[in-house]
């Protein structure tokens, strides 16, 4: 009967990361609803303002990514389940939401010389981009090919791009700048969808903080970051994420005029992919 009951307890524990990955999801699921609230918003409520908590929404299902890897590890309930479960949610959270958040922004403002079926094409090129990306880190998980670093800009950091540009923009005080960011965030989303397939190398947050080179360095970079984003937490969230893409465009330019080449150490891979869950185990 012990044996009956520990099995029962495994399997329940195990449905943690499970559960956490669905919340990834259902926050992206919020986040396309909530987004096409736009097209008939209730009496006092500005189009900015939704977007903006359609944008949270996703920034929000990246903790549900990062905490799902963690519990996946922890509890030892890693698996190929775990890995298709992931990939799902970051499509949904990190490919379908982000699109759908640019082309409503540029949809729902009169825009002077964008026409919206080049926004449809470039929120496509996002979208596909993304599609193309989680689907060639399966495969190279199927093959086992592990990596330190990322190749190409992962998927939740372009919906962070995307995201911490809309809720910048939504604040009070940035209307003249509103409909020029939504002409050229449809580019940008662009940009970022053939960064998410390209071969540059970028660096893995997680790992430089774990990792024990260079920690007063790090200590100092953090304490930094806290006190400026308590400062002004929209300007400098924007300011370090759109940072952090332009950082590898940035260090492939300086390597390759140093003669500095990166270390090949990096696949397509995103924050928590490599930490699969299995309910059935």
């Amino acid at each position: 009967m012990q044996t009956g009951l520990l099995r029962r307890v495994k399997y329940w524990y195990k449905m943690i990361p499970t559960s956490l990955t669905l919340g990834n999801s259902l926050c992206g699921f919020g986040a396309i609803l909530y987004t096409l609230n736009a097209y008939a918003p209730e009496q006092g409520e500005e189009i900015s303002e939704l977007l903006a908590v359609s944008a949270w929404l996703i920034i929000g299902a990246m903790i549900f990514d990062m905490l799902d890897g963690w519990t996946a590890r922890t509890l030892k309930a890693i698996s190929p389940h775990g890995l298709q479960m992931d990939s799902l949610a970051d499509m949904v959270t990190f490919g379908v939401a982000p699109a759908v958040v640019v082309a409503v922004m540029a949809h729902t403002n009169e825009l002077a010389w964008l026409p919206y079926r080049w926004v449809w094409a470039l929120c496509a090129v996002y979208l596909g981009c993304t599609a193309l990306r989680l689907a060639l880190y399966n495969v190279n998980v199927a093959d086992e090919v592990t990596t330190v670093d990322f190749r190409g800009l992962p998927s939740p950091g372009a919906a962070a791009a995307v995201s911490s540009v809309v809720i910048l923009y939504s604040h009070p005080g940035y209307e003249d700048s509103y409909i020029l960011t939504a002409e050229l965030l449809p580019f940008y989303a662009a940009v970022l969808g053939i960064l998410m397939v390209s071969s540059i190398p970028y660096l893995h947050i997680g790992h430089w903080l774990g990792s024990k080179r260079k920690n007063k360095l790090k200590i100092f970079i953090v304490i930094i970051f806290f006190i400026l984003f308590s400062w002004k937490s929209r300007i400098i969230a924007a300011f370090a994420i759109n940072l952090y893409v332009l950082s590898g465009p940035i260090f492939l330019l300086v390597s390759r005029i140093t003669g500095k080449v990166a270390a090949d150490t990096a696949v397509p891979h995103d924050i928590s992919s490599d930490m699969l869950v299995d309910i059935e185990e």
